[in-house]
C-alpha cells in the first residue's frame, strides 16, 4: 500500500506476520537524546502536501524551493499547497515526477524552508536507527522511530530498484517524507507499506523507502529538464 492518502497500493504478503507499531533503537551507543537532536534537525524541513484528493508528505532539498515527494502523491496535479512546519500553508507547482521511481519535484512559491540535510554518500546498516517524518492521517511533523530492517529489499512492486526496508511506523499520509539516520540526514524517501490489504489498513512494522541516492539522481534529472 502506498503511504499516501490517494490510490492504495498492496505489496506481496506472504510469510507476513503482524508486529505492531515498532519504538525499538539500534544498540549503537545513542540514545534518547541523539533521537530528539536529529528530530530537531529535520522537522523544519518536512512539510505537508496537498493534491487534489491526495495528500502527503515531503522536504526541501536545497535553498531554491525545491522539495521531493513522491509521484503518487501529486499524480494528475501541476499545483499543490504545502503546509510547513510552522503551520504557514504556501502554494507550490510540480515541476516533473518519474513515476516508475516514484519520485516527484515540487517549486515552493514563496520563503521555502531549510534544507534538510542529504546522507547521500552516507552507507546504511540493517539494525541503523531511523526516524520516520511526515503526517500520518494529516497529523503534520509526526516522527516515528523504529531501525533499518533490510538495505536492498527487492521483493517489493514499488520503485525501480532495491528498496530500504524499515520497522518505524509510516502510515497513509507519509509518503514523500524522510526517513532519518541519527545524524539528522536523509538517507530514503518513504513510499510504501505492506499490509494485510484494503486502504483503510493501517502499518505492521514493514515500511519501504526509496534510497536517498537514487531519489537525488532523479530529482537533479527533473529538475534540469524543467
Amino acid at each position: 500500500m502506498l503511504a499516501g492518502t490517494g490510490t492504495a497500493y498492496v505489496l506481496e504478503q506472504t510469510g507476513i506476520g503482524p508486529t505492531g507499531d515498532s519504538t525499538q533503537v539500534a544498540d549503537t551507543g545513542t540514545g534518547p537524546a541523539a533521537t530528539e537532536l536529529a528530530a530537531g534537525r529535520i522537522v523544519p524541513s518536512v512539510v505537508q502536501v496537498t493534491a487534489g484528493r491526495s495528500a502527503g508528505s515531503g522536504f526541501a532539498i536545497d535553498s531554491m524551493g525545491h522539495v521531493i515527494t513522491n509521484h503518487h502523491v501529486i499524480e494528475g496535479q501541476d499545483s499543490v499547497t504545502l503546509r510547513l512546519s510552522t503551520g504557514r500553508q504556501v502554494p507550490a507547482r510540480v515541476i516533473g515526477s518519474d513515476p516508475a521511481a516514484d519520485i516527484a519535484v515540487l517549486e515552493i512559491r514563496g520563503s521555502a524552508p531549510a534544507a534538510a540535510r542529504l546522507g547521500t554518500g552516507v552507507p546504511l546498516r540493517t539494525g541503523e536507527s531511523v526516524l520516520a517524518v511526515g503526517s500520518p492521517l494529516g497529523l503534520s511533523g509526526t516522527v516515528t522511530a523504529g531501525i533499518v530492517s533490510a538495505v536492498d529489499r527487492r521483493q517489493t512492486t514499488v520503485g525501480a530498484g532495491g528498496m530500504i526496508q524499515t520497522d518505524a511506523s509510516i502510515n497513509p499520509g507519509n509518503s514523500g517524507g524522510p526517513l532519518v539516520n541519527l545524524d539528522g540526514e536523509v538517507v530514503g524517501v518513504n513510499t510504501a507499506i505492506a499490509t494485510y490489504g484494503g486502504q483503510r489498513s493501517g502499518n505492521i512494522g514493514i515500511g519501504f523507502s526509496v534510497p536517498i541516492d537514487r531519489a537525488m539522481q532523479v530529482a537533479n534529472r527533473i529538475i534540469a529538464e524543467n
